[in-house]
């Protein structure tokens, strides 16, 4: 005869900490502070309370307990297919969520242009606290920053009063250019990576005007025209070509018609998705590299540096900028400003 659950009562935290004979705080632990236990008695108490039914605290009851949510926001301003699919977003979301793991906490992402203002602002109170991760905040994010009364961390962008998690762009730029300067280049090229929110493809006009600049793009190009000036090259002479989204099907058009157009010797790319589709480009042209034109990339993918040649370029750790940022926005890092380091990979390219 099957027992009649309909009229069971739910089984309380209360329930499950007399069971194992253990404190209600120690049981509430391992669901929701699971760092501040073993891992063996953390999962004593889940495997026990899952036989006796109990799904762990009530989200609602806990939220109201604590003022916790026990979620933490990450606003992309990539949609969310292109993020989870980029290698640099990937690592950089996975570095979150070991952090969160860890301490218990839910991951919710966000695409910045999925939602009105009026959305936004009904995010207040989701949260314990929101990652802004990209290089232009657009209008919904701004109205998040209006909105929100939760911690807001920025990573990869500055904005007035807000902690920051980034690299320093401009100088990491500076020292690839400089390095692959120093070799010689007389029809050096930029391949820039969306420098602008209403700039499409192809090639740019200087001196630029926009009205929603990449900051991260900005500060890549200010390192590359250091470099070329340096180098005794005019930056305002020197070809430069943006492409809109950093994909092999975005790039490859762009770059096609810069060889043939520029026939340059040297490109400087704001990506290795960039540099890695010029590479990709010139071995179909029979254009040899590095002997006929050299190119850097950015970001220390590993595709990069399983191949031959090896792609020249400047590697950043983006699963380690994703755990400091989570320290950041769970309050068990204080900085205002993290600046985290970079190293240049000597390849073949």
């Amino acid at each position: 005869m099957e027992a009649d659950v309909s009229r069971r009562h739910p089984v309380t935290l209360k329930a499950v900490a007399t069971h194992l004979g253990v404190s209600t705080a120690t049981v509430s632990n391992a669901f929701n502070r699971p760092d501040q236990l073993s891992s063996r008695l953390r999962e004593e108490i889940l495997t026990a309370a899952r036989a006796l039914g109990y799904d762990g605290p009530s989200r609602q009851g806990r939220t109201l307990r604590t003022g916790r949510t026990g979620i933490i926001g990450v606003m992309l301003s990539d949609g969310l297919g292109y993020s989870l699919g980029d290698r640099v977003a990937g690592d950089f979301l996975g570095g979150i969520a070991e952090v969160l793991d860890a301490r218990g906490y839910h991951l919710l992402l966000l695409t910045d242009s999925s939602r009105t203002e009026r959305q936004s602002a009904s995010l207040n109170g989701v949260a314990d606290g929101y990652l802004i991760y990209g290089s232009i905040p657009e209008e919904n994010t701004m109205a998040l920053l209006r909105h929100q009364q939760q911690p807001l961390i920025t990573v990869d962008i500055r904005l007035p009063g807000l902690p920051s998690v980034l690299i320093d762009h401009r100088s990491a730029a500076l020292a690839i250019a400089r390095h692959a300067l120093a070799g010689g280049a007389r029809r050096p090229a930029i391949v820039a990576l969306r420098m602008t929110l209403d700039a499409s493809g192809g090639r740019l006009e200087r001196p630029l005007q926009w009205s929603q600049p990449n900051q991260v793009a900005t500060e890549r190009l200010a390192g590359f025209d250091q470099a070329l000036e340096e180098a005794g090259h005019d930056p305002e002479q020197v070809p430069l070509w943006n492409v809109a989204g950093n994909t092999f099907e975005a790039a490859a058009p762009v770059i096609e018609t810069l060889l043939a157009e520029d026939k340059p010797d040297l490109l400087l790319c704001m990506s290795d998705r960039l540099a890695l589709t010029a590479l990709s480009l010139a071995e179909q042209r029979g254009i040899s590299v590095p002997g006929e034109l050299k190119l850097t990339g950015f970001d220390g993918i590993a595709e990069g540096q399983h191949r031959r040649p090896m792609l020249t370029t400047v590697y950043q750790d983006s699963y380690a900028k994703g755990v400091t940022a989570a320290r950041l926005v769970t309050g068990e890092r204080h900085e205002h400003d993290i600046c985290q380091p970079v190293w240049l990979i000597y390849g073949d390219t």
